[in-house]
């Protein structure tokens, strides 16, 4: 082969190169994942492959046995336990020690498998008065914060509805959560909003995200009514909720959290997939 004939050929690569890519579907600029409870018929592995196949980047809600299977396919182990659970949070100083040993083991084990995000909770009022759990969770998240900033891990306080689901949950409005995150102050310790739950809340969600970005972490969906399947059946423009977000700049994970009641869940979470890739 000459030398004319080999830049010539390498020129016709390359533009075939450059063709391939164009060709290529674009990704969309945020990164999805699913959340492994939706879809507990299907094992680790085989929500992993169909995962890669659609193009998620992560599969979320955990644990630290499953994040070997989920790293082999190049996913993420986008949200795992951190500390506490829903009815018992941070809220509570009684629960604090606990709870910050509970931190720092999962913050510790996240950091080493380079996991970005965990998981907690306020707890249950139980009849505590709201200004009290605020200040509570400071309290308790202040203790944590340094370690999580150290590990470069980002603890995650889920925003939950205590009108249907999760009754008597403190953390059940934005402007409660926000609050906690404002006193603490810190890049790693932001809120888990949770679309479906703040919808039957208080609605409002894309002015309440762009009012709010900076503190918020992570997004999960699920549809109203029912936690279902986001398409036309549901009460939110999901596709106009994704595209506020990724207007934001938003970095983090938007994990689907709807339960399929769809004859092939697959279709119904790449559909889901397609709705939100903006």
């Amino acid at each position: 082969m000459t030398r004319r004939s080999l830049l010539q050929a390498s020129g016709a690569v390359a533009l075939a190169n450059q063709l391939a890519a164009a060709d290529a579907p674009a990704e969309g600029r945020l990164k999805q994942s699913v959340s492994r409870w939706t879809y507990k018929n299907y094992s680790v592995d085989e929500l992993c492959q169909h995962a890669v196949k659609i193009g998620l980047k992560g599969i979320d809600l955990v644990d630290s046995t499953d994040w070997p299977t989920i790293q082999k396919y190049g996913l993420t182990p986008s949200m795992t336990p951190g500390a506490g659970t829903i009815p018992h949070g941070f809220n509570r100083r009684e629960h604090h020690d606990q709870l910050v040993q509970e931190m720092e083991a999962n913050i510790t084990k996240a950091a080493a498998a380079k996991v970005p995000n965990v998981i907690t909770f306020s707890g249950n009022r139980e009849g505590l008065p709201d200004a009290e759990g605020i200040e509570n969770c400071v309290v308790g998240l202040n203790r944590c914060k340094r370690f999580a900033e150290e590990k470069g891990v980002t603890i995650n306080m889920e925003l939950l509805n205590s009108k249907v689901n999760h009754k008597d949950y403190q953390c059940d409005h934005t402007a409660w959560g926000v609050e906690v995150m404002k006193r603490v102050g810190s890049p790693r310790v932001k809120l888990l909003y949770d679309i479906y739950h703040m919808q039957i809340m208080e609605g409002d969600i894309v002015r309440t995200i762009r009012d709010n970005i900076a503190y918020l972490g992570h997004f999960h969906t699920g549809g109203v009514p029912g936690r279902h399947e986001i398409d036309q059946t549901q009460e939110l423009n999901w596709r106009f909720v994704a595209q506020a977000i990724a207007d934001l700049n938003f970095q983090g994970f938007i994990a689907h959290e709807f339960v399929p009641i769809a004859k092939d869940p697959i279709a119904s979470l790449r559909q889901a997939y397609e709705t939100c890739k903006v």
